[in-house]
Formats: structure tokens, C-alpha cells, sequence
């Protein structure tokens, strides 16, 4: 199973990803943390109780890597709990490296199988509520 460490100003977010449910997701993920893509980003949208999210390189929301990746739907882990990691997107298939990760199950049951959840943090989970808008990613670690 592949993991990851999201280092934040607010402290390290462990990851693991759902590689058998949403494999193409998870490797663009990881290619890009591992080329530092998201070194620097900051969480450009920060809703209580909803989601934070970030992998926008200009900070707007409406930035990307230049391409899209397929959603990946099918799986049997697609359901929006407290620290699930999902792909952002603006459509079907327009995903790229933008990601959100879930405060709670509260508010996010309709995002289920339409945005591909491709990881979920099992540690570090105060740190997503601790999570303010502007906030930076310094790093994002690929620990296997």
C-alpha cells in the first residue's frame, strides 16, 4: 500500500492511498509529489465542516498540471468520511492535481462517486481542522 506525509505549517497529515480503487489517480498523485509539484501550494479553499482544499498553482482554483486524468468511481472505497483525500475537479474527467481532503461525512455524501477518493489520512487527522485558507503545503513525501 502506498503512503504519504503531507507537511503542512500546521503539522504532517499520513496518508495512506487507495491504489487497488483509484490506481491511475493515485500514481498522477504521486508522480507529482515526487517531482515537488505541490512544494509551496497553499490550501486556496478552506470550508468548516466541508473540505480543505488545495494543488492549485496559482492559488485560485483554477489552475492545473496542463492535463486531466479520468475519475475513477468504481471503487469500494468512493465514500467522502472525515480524511478522505478526493480529487477536485471542474466536471467528469477534468481532474488534475487539485485535491480536497473531508472535515467530516456531515456535508460531503453528495461528492460520493463523483469525485474519485484516492486516499484517506489515518494519522494526523486534527491537523485538517487546524487548516486555515492560505495555508501551505511545504511538502508532500512519498514514505512507500
Amino acid at each position: 500500500m502506498t503512503k504519504a506525509e503531507i507537511h503542512t505549517e500546521k503539522g504532517v497529515m499520513k496518508v495512506e492511498f487507495f491504489d487497488k480503487d483509484a490506481p491511475a489517480t493515485v500514481e498522477n498523485f504521486v508522480k507529482l509529489s515526487k517531482e515537488g509539484y505541490y512544494d509551496g501550494l497553499t490550501f486556496h479553499r478552506v470550508l468548516p465542516d466541508f473540505v480543505i482544499q488545495g494543488g492549485c498553482p496559482d492559488g485560485t482554483g483554477m489552475g492545473g498540471p496542463g492535463y486531466t486524468i479520468k475519475c475513477e468511481l468504481d471503487g469500494d472505497n468512493q465514500y467522502h468520511d472525515r480524511g478522505v483525500l478526493s480529487m477536485a475537479h471542474a466536471g467528469r474527467d477534468t481532474g488534475g492535481s487539485q485535491f480536497f481532503v473531508c472535515h467530516s461525512r456531515t456535508n460531503t455524501s453528495h461528492l460520493d462517486r463523483q469525485h474519485t477518493c484516492f486516499g484517506k489520512v489515518y494519522e494526523g487527522l486534527e491537523v485538517i481542522d487546524n487548516i486555515s485558507q492560505g495555508d501551505k503545503i511545504e511538502k508532500i513525501t512519498i514514505t512507500s
